[in-house]
């Protein structure tokens, strides 16, 4: 039996509760776990196929079930559920069941982490002042997790929102102290966005705002994501529809494959250009 610590973040509960959770783990052949994973990584990289995603979710977690203290399985059905909700749903009660789902992988990886379970179980600890016991081998599942919060809580509306900001806050700033650049300069683009994003009296600042997207750009120029956020984010509320043109045509008209590593990411960030430009007339008074 392993014992795996599984941390609530829902907002029934208070920040800071945890369960404790048992999953049997019954021996597995080798073989079994090698085919396993070949299978899950060949529909991983065609993840933008929505079917193929689909396939390595039901891989990976088959995956998990053999060893749940895997960081790098359970990333990946963390990572997916997000991408499936960011990247491929386009109603949004189908984006935040997939969040929904990727917060509860994003528990189940963070958890791997004993010294942050052991702040949590103190009772006097939260999430976001936990933070500080995770290392450079959480920064993957912290990245994702900040993001899949962070996305499921803005799109829940203004007051699930502020509730969970501490702990999107906390996670991406530890993100940013372990490995500032992680995910072509992730925290720069978080921050970038978030001073854009957050309203005027919980301290938007759209200066800091650019200044945040200008770096993350600085170092990963071609990357698609940081470009649309610019345009929704910043531009949208500086209303400078000049920028906010500029930056989307740009994306479309690129190579996805520049980066090919995140090659389906970037043709969902293409589709999110088209989309965010056919609204243009509602996002500008002029």
């Amino acid at each position: 039996m392993i014992t795996l610590l599984l941390l609530d973040l829902g907002c029934a509960k208070p920040a800071g509760t945890y369960q404790v959770a048992t999953a049997p783990v019954e021996p597995v052949a080798s073989e079994t776990v090698g085919t396993l994973k070949s299978e899950a990584e060949a529909a991983w990289a065609n993840r933008g196929d929505k079917a193929q995603l689909q396939v390595a979710l039901a891989k990976y977690e088959a995956l998990y079930a053999t060893n749940p203290t895997d960081r790098d399985v359970a990333m990946h059905l963390l990572r997916g559920w997000y991408f499936l909700g960011d990247g491929h749903e386009t109603e949004k009660d189908a984006k935040l069941a997939a969040w929904v789902v990727a917060i509860e992988w994003g528990k189940k990886c963070l958890a791997i982490n004993p010294e942050f379970t052991a702040l949590l179980a103190k009772g006097d600890e939260t999430e976001a002042t936990a933070a500080r016991a995770f290392q450079a081998s959480d920064v993957p599942c912290l990245y994702w997790m900040s993001s899949s919060l962070g996305k499921w809580a803005k799109s829940s509306g203004i007051g699930t929102t502020l509730k969970h900001l501490p702990t999107v806050k906390a996670y991406m700033t530890r993100v940013g102290e372990l490995e500032p650049t992680f995910y072509y300069s992730g925290p720069d683009r978080y921050w970038g966005a978030y001073f854009a994003a957050i309203p005027s009296f919980a301290g938007q600042d759209l200066g800091k705002s650019h200044d945040y997207f200008d770096k993350a750009l600085a170092t990963y120029p071609d990357f698609l994501g940081t470009h649309v956020l610019l345009a929704g984010e910043w531009a949208v509320k500086k209303q400078d529809k000049a920028t906010f043109e500029k930056e989307l045509n740009w994306v479309i008209q690129q190579p996805t494959d520049r980066l090919p590593e995140v090659k389906p990411e970037m043709e969902a960030e293409q589709r999110k250009a088209a989309a965010l430009l056919a609204q243009e007339g509602d996002l500008f008074a002029n």
